[in-house]
């Protein structure tokens, strides 16, 4: 027993109970919980056309019910899952849970919980649903490369607290990294990330970020004169089909623990004029057998991670379709906003669409830095931290979308086929659009960067235009694509911030709030 060690607090309570790592469940080891555990209801949960996860609840009644659905699923009528995108003719769809998925619901006492897939009549993954193109998207990248590309998502939100005593006000746009006293929601954010670590195991860390409101001004009795704060949950590297359903959890973790706190938990592009909106960052990662591969033996980045870098800025003007679909999305990526408006990629620099973070290069063990005490060696068993991160996307993403989209990216610099780099190389990209220090400052740079699209239209035209670089190898359907374009051309955002900036100052802030508020629980 000495030798043994002790289960951390958050770790995930079906593998302590089973004493196997998740991956390894099987139906025997889940009925063995229900069972055990006297668990009433088995749900289901999967994510719809409108990025939100959705949820079936079969009641417990005896074991051959439990056995049965979870050995061949439920049916669901995917016209409404993904209503627009499916006729009513071809609606139904199994949904199969996933057994290395399994967690107890933290707001359902006695459910065992999955996230499932989708299939079709004929047994075979659904070809339209999110989760089965990024599936493919990622299949594709592991066949043609024999590497794994990793991801982390960023979910940054605004918690709305109800008012109180105006003691420690709020000094807007200073929370970054704030504490209690001055900010007021750090116990929910705690409730929020132990259930997320939990179920996925993969919270890197959590904490306030730089927006931050004392009353917010809106026409929403939903929202209006409440407290804003902004926080961000971090996630782990994970294989980026896992990640987008870690991703979907997060939200609807967090959604539930603000509700149950009387509190309003949004992802919204923007709340507020001259406040940081919330992103939706991703910081990427190749892999090979366990091991990252974005560096070389001389610390700078590798071939292929400079590959990668080259295949997003291909694909950036285009993936804004999926991963910023509301008009308020483009009041975020305006100048000074640590938001993008340009494509171009650098080291550390925050205007940068594409922002190459530090990893830990030529530097180690830095904590016999500050504790001279300390004498054992720690060696990184990833071999390496470096990630590339893409700065674009926000909380209107539909998230598997987006990830399939950037899987996408990272195949077309990988192929080998001249005609997807006829005019340019992934390598060439790269090394084009590298710039250093404050992109806004230099306007001779400005006028040579390719520009992100200002509204959803735009967007929606780009999709269009570049619709090929998708659908190439069967891997997004040309009907999902369809319903993209209809969904974005829908906001009829066309010329939004020319319209804006010639309103008087009073109208001009009415309308922009009115844009940023009507979408505040759209993914």
């Amino acid at each position: 027993m000495a030798n043994k060690t002790l289960p951390y607090a958050l770790a995930n309570p079906l593998s302590l109970i089973l004493d196997k790592p998740a991956a390894d469940f099987t139906r025997a080891d889940l009925l063995k919980i229900v069972e055990t555990k006297k668990i009433e209801r088995v749900t289901f949960h999967y994510t719809a056309v409108d990025g939100k996860l959705k949820e079936l609840k079969v009641p417990a009644a005896g074991r051959s019910q439990v056995e049965a659905i979870l050995a061949e699923g439920e049916r669901a009528d995917g016209s409404s899952l993904f209503k627009g995108m499916v006729d009513m003719a071809l609606s139904d769809l199994y949904i199969v849970p996933q057994y290395r998925t399994a967690f107890f619901n933290p707001f359902d006492e006695g459910s065992l919980d999955f996230v499932c897939r989708y299939l079709t009549k004929d047994g075979e993954l659904a070809p339209f649903t999110p989760d089965n193109i990024l599936a493919r998207a990622a299949a594709m990248f592991r066949r043609a490369t024999g590497l794994e590309l990793n991801a982390l998502g960023e979910l940054e939100f605004f918690l709305l607290l109800e008012s109180s005593a105006k003691m420690y006000p709020a000094e807007p746009q200073r929370g970054y990294h704030g504490s209690s006293p001055f900010i007021r929601g750090g116990p929910i954010l705690d409730e929020m990330v132990a259930h997320i670590t939990r179920i996925t195991g993969a919270v890197k860390y959590a904490h306030s970020e730089v927006g931050l409101i004392e009353s917010l001004k809106s026409d929403l009795d939903e929202i209006q004169g409440r407290r804003a704060e902004q926080m961000e949950v971090e996630y782990l590297p994970k294989p980026i089909e896992q990640m987008a359903d870690d991703l979907v959890i997060g939200r609807w973790i967090i959604r539930n623990t603000a509700y149950r706190h009387g509190a309003i938990a949004t992802f919204a592009p923007k709340l507020e004029e001259g406040v940081a909106g919330s992103g939706l960052h991703f910081h990427l990662e190749f892999a090979k057998d366990g091991q990252s591969v974005m560096t070389g033996p001389d610390g700078k980045l590798s071939g292929d991670a400079r590959k990668l870098i080259g295949g997003l800025c291909e694909y950036a003007d285009s993936l804004t379709a999926f991963g910023n679909t509301v008009s308020s999305a483009y009041l975020r990526l305006v100048p000074n906003q640590e938001a993008p408006t340009r494509i171009c990629w650098s080291d550390l620099n925050r205007s940068a669409l594409i922002r190459v973070p530090l990893g830990w290069h030529g530097v180690g063990n830095l904590a016999r830095k500050v504790n001279p005490q300390e004498t054992e060696e720690f060696v990184d068993p990833r071999g390496g931290r470096q990630t590339v991160e893409i700065r674009s996307p926000d909380g209107s993403a539909n998230i598997h979308l987006t990830l399939a989209g950037i899987c996408m990216a990272a195949n077309w610099a990988f192929s080998a086929d001249p005609s997807l780099h006829k005019d340019h190389g992934p390598l060439d990209l790269a090394e084009r659009l590298y710039v250093k220090g404050n992109i806004f400052a230099d306007k001779e740079l400005l006028k040579r960067l390719p520009n992100l699209p200002a509204s959803c239209v735009e967007s929606s035209r780009l999709l269009l235009k570049k619709r090929g670089l998708y659908e190439r190898d069967g891997v997004f359907p040309p009907g999902v694509i369809d319903y993209v374009v209809r969904m974005l051309q829908a906001e009829n955002d066309e010329g939004m911030n020319k319209q804006l900036a010639n309103l008087p100052a009073h109208d001009r802030l009415h309308e922009i709030r009115k844009i940023m508020h009507k979408d505040l629980h759209k993914h």
